[in-house]
């Protein structure tokens, strides 16, 4: 009774909250999932982690409907018609979000803005009201910054209202990406992007041109941190591998990518099977939920999501290196190294045949996970340089970009700016272009000063994180992740990049 007790008697948790986590305790400890033993004992050892997912996973983790059903036809379950106006729309969508689950029991994708609610903006001091509300509703109900919404390419003006309401409000949820095509993105919407980012923390770009070409005939949306996963489907699961903690198996490079890596791939693939077979076979979510039956969601379009994290302890590691600021960032032996590495990953991954996944070829696909709060500074997220060792933006970025070909369903890094920035606006816009072309697929960014921050993927407040500090409850369920980031994993300081760092 003891951690029941913790919850219902913690001064930091709203009502809510509380609830959620009594849930998730009763999943936790639940025994309908068997797990094998090798998986058990590499949960123990901390080299395989199953990302909070429990023992009766009764809907997949990330689900992504295709909202454009909702604004053409309405939804029989939910007795709504299709919306005629912009006071309708997002009425519907506030009523629909309520009733999509994920591991958070939240959504994680609100859609493309864009798409959704562009036809509907007939008069802009009316639209400009109905969002402001819209905004607020989902800041104040759907209370974790896990949840995520997507603009663009092309520009409208309700871009311009939905980034003008995201400076004046300040609000952490809901998450943000601009969708970026140079063909289609003009720079002058791009750059009125950047301007938001550099107030607000958000939105980040998401290279178009590459996740397209990842496979020409998927539509997908940027969910939860930056997840990139089929519009109408989304990702049953979310386990790591701990690279860091596996190369402890050995030291020598060879070994470790011919013989540790394959071993522990193989345990994490099969636990990724056996979950994702009862998701489907046992659970009732693909049965008889509305999202299923109405057509928001299909099965096809589910994949399982093989997370990675730790890159850069992994393979300092396994070249001896002991000083980080001549390690993973700085030496080019382990960027090698790391890509060696990148490149087992895929040939494990693809060599798989996953289940239930027909539309990502009955493959799983590669994650960078982006860490948890409880992660210590000897496990840095997915591929990224550990949090003070960051070298010169230029070569930061060179490394990114070699670090990003394999990861199809998300991966990214954080740039901290100052203020200089906002003076030479353009300059970013150039670098993200030439980061984007030279293979980086998602750019993200934030001003130091700042109280909206980008804590790991997710968003946060300062000032709601020293309400926690201060035994004070916050609405937002990932204020506890972002204290936890903060003392655990320092991951508020990063290196500040001057507008001077990439001359």
């Amino acid at each position: 009774m003891t951690r029941v007790h913790d919850i219902v008697s913690n001064p930091t948790m709203t009502y809510q909250q509380q609830l959620l986590n009594l849930a998730r305790l009763a999943e936790e400890y639940d025994t309908s999932l068997p797990r094998d033993k090798e998986f058990v004992e590499a949960l123990e050892e901390q080299i395989l982690c199953d990302l909070g997912e429990g023992l009766a996973p009764y809907r997949p983790r990330y689900i992504l409907p295709d909202y454009r059903i909702l604004m053409e036809k309405g939804s029989k379950t939910l007795e709504l018609d299709p919306p005629t106006d912009i006071w309708e729309a997002t009425n519907a969508l506030l009523i629909m979000y309520k009733n999509v689950p994920s591991i958070t029991s939240f959504p994680v994708w609100l859609g493309n803005f864009t798409q959704l609610l562009a036809p509907f903006d007939k008069d802009e001091a009316e639209t400009r009201k109905a969002m402001k509300l819209f905004l607020q509703h989902i800041d104040k109900t759907l209370t974790d910054s896990f949840v995520h919404a997507n603009i663009g390419p092309e520009d409208a003006r309700i871009n311009r209202i939905i980034l003008d309401l995201t400076k004046e409000m300040q609000l952490a949820i809901p998450n943000l990406t601009l969708i970026y095509d140079p063909a289609r993105t003009s720079d002058e919407f791009a750059l009125a992007c950047i301007d938001c980012m550099l107030a607000t923390s958000k939105p980040s770009f998401a290279n178009d041109v590459m996740y397209r070409a990842d496979d020409n005939d998927w539509e997908y949306g940027i969910a939860s941190c930056y997840n990139a996963l089929h519009v109408g489907g989304g990702g049953y699961t979310l386990p790591r591998i701990r690279l860091y903690n596996a190369s402890l198996k050995t030291d020598d490079p060879e070994d470790f990518i011919n013989r540790v890596l394959p071993h522990y791939c193989e345990i994490l693939l099969r636990n990724m099977d056996q979950r994702i077979r009862y998701i489907v076979e046992e659970s009732n979510f693909f049965k008889s939920n509305f999202l299923v039956k109405e057509g928001f969601v299909k099965r096809e379009n589910f994949t399982g999501m093989f997370g990675v994290v730790g890159m850069a302890e992994c393979v300092n590691h396994l070249l001896k290196i002991d000083d980080k600021m001549k390690g993973y960032g700085h030496n080019k032996e382990a960027e090698d190294l790391a890509v060696r590495i990148n490149d087992k990953l895929n040939e494990i991954v693809n060599a798989h045949e996953g289940v239930y996944c027909e539309n990502s070829h009955n493959h799983y696909v590669l994650h960078a996970q982006v860490g948890l709060d409880c992660d210590g500074p000897e496990i840095s997220p997915g591929m990224r340089i550990p949090i003070g060792c960051e070298p010169q933006l230029f070569e930061h970025i060179s490394l990114e970009t070699r670090m990003h070909k394999h990861y199809v369903s998300g991966i990214g890094d954080i740039f901290k700016l100052d203020d200089t920035w906002n003076n030479t606006q353009p300059a970013l816009l150039d670098i993200i272009k030439g980061a984007f072309e030279n293979g980086m697929r998602y750019f993200t960014a934030y001003n130091a000063d700042n109280d909206v921050v980008r804590v790991t993927g997710y968003l946060v407040k300062r000032s709601e994180i020293e309400k926690y500090e201060n035994n004070e409850a916050s609405l937002n369920n990932c204020t506890s992740f972002g204290y936890g980031a903060k003392h655990n994993a320092k991951s508020l300081d990063r290196r500040v990049y001057d507008e001077s760092s990439h001359q």
